[in-house]
């Protein structure tokens, strides 16, 4: 059953691809953008000029800058914003949510300062009988590629397989498959997590290593994310799957991640904040290197590739050396705990 209205919160890449996807099924909706010329020239010229500027959007899609606008009434709302903003915007949202509303959370990070994941952020902003439904959405999607219509799977995760369901079918088309999961700390934390290793897999990139060495972080790196995501609660087989594995092999390998365009440039020897003055989109693998480092010291799992990242972005360690201390560690069984 079709909602009557979908209100999609961010207008970024993300949240214009997916609101751009939704309007092209017919579903009547709305992108909520924090910066009203972007919502403007969305409904002058179907286009959204920052975040995905080369793609005709649907002429059905509707933006305002205005919360109230956008959610009152909706059935349906994505929640897109930046992790880092997610908790001030959905309370925002939230005083404008209908009681039967389906809140689906597409945003990929885990707060610094209290270290929870979207999943925990929104039940805290969110009426608890919404937070208790609420959906999360992840998996090897670019943006621009589900706006040009290539093909795509994702996994949408909830506690209630009714609006799994439910999320399921408003997002399913021809090019954007959706499968659905009960594993929501696993689908968030695969999400998050992967952006760190993608910094890493640009840093050897940036370095000049080969094939050989992006294979051995992207696999290592699934190793540590599994072990941190069975500590706080997910299914280790979740991460094999497309929130898991999936998103980690793209962002890593994918000229498209900003996450490892960070990366990249870092092993090229520019500085961190020089690399991030020059970009227009969030990587949000940055602030989430100092989540998922603080996590790992909290659970006492160990995590050497998140340790060299956070050395590398935040403690002044040379890219190379990371990267040959990382080698030098003690030599240990593949499969150990």
């Amino acid at each position: 059953m079709s909602p009557e209205r979908v209100a999609v919160i961010g207008a970024g890449s993300w949240g214009t691809a997916l609101a751009d996807m939704l309007a092209m099924k017919g579903t009547p909706t709305t992108l909520w953008s924090y910066e009203e010329e972007v919502a403007a020239v969305i409904n002058r010229e179907n286009r959204n000029p920052r975040y995905l500027s080369d793609v005709s959007l649907d002429s059905r899609l509707r933006a305002t800058s205005d919360m109230g606008e956008a959610v009152r009434g909706a059935g349906v709302v994505v929640s897109v914003s930046p992790s880092h903003v997610v908790r001030g915007v959905m309370r925002d949202a939230a005083a404008h949510l209908g009681p039967g509303a389906l809140v689906v959370s597409a945003s990929k990070g885990i707060e610094n300062d209290t270290l929870q994941t979207m999943d925990q952020v929104l039940a805290e902003v969110l009426p608890e009988a919404v937070a208790a439904r609420a959906v999360f959405l992840s998996g090897p999607s670019f943006a621009l590629e589900v706006a040009q219509r290539q093909p795509t799977a994702v996994t949408v995760a909830s506690r209630s397989p009714t609006a799994a369901e439910e999320a399921q079918s408003l997002f399913q088309t021809s090019y954007f498959r959706v499968y659905t999961s009960s594993d929501v700390p696993g689908v968030e934390l695969g999400g998050a997590l992967k952006n760190v290793v993608a910094i890493a897999a640009g840093i050897t990139d940036g370095l000049g290593f080969g094939y050989n060495t992006r294979a051995a972080l992207i696999t290592r790196g699934l190793a540590e994310i599994t072990r941190l995501g069975v500590a706080l609660g997910a299914r280790p087989l979740t991460f094999a799957g497309l929130a898991g594995m999936g998103d980690l092999i793209l962002t890593c390998t994918g000229a498209l991640s900003r996450n490892r365009s960070v990366g990249y440039e870092m092993g090229q020897g520019r500085a961190l904040d020089d690399v991030l003055g020059g970009m227009t989109m969030i990587a949000e693998g940055v602030r989430t290197t100092r989540s998922a480092h603080a996590l790992a010291a909290r659970t006492g799992i160990e995590m050497p590739i998140v340790d060299a990242v956070h050395a590398v972005l935040f403690e002044g360690r040379g890219p190379r050396d990371a990267v040959e201390a990382l080698m030098l560690r003690e030599p240990k069984a593949e499969q150990w705990s």
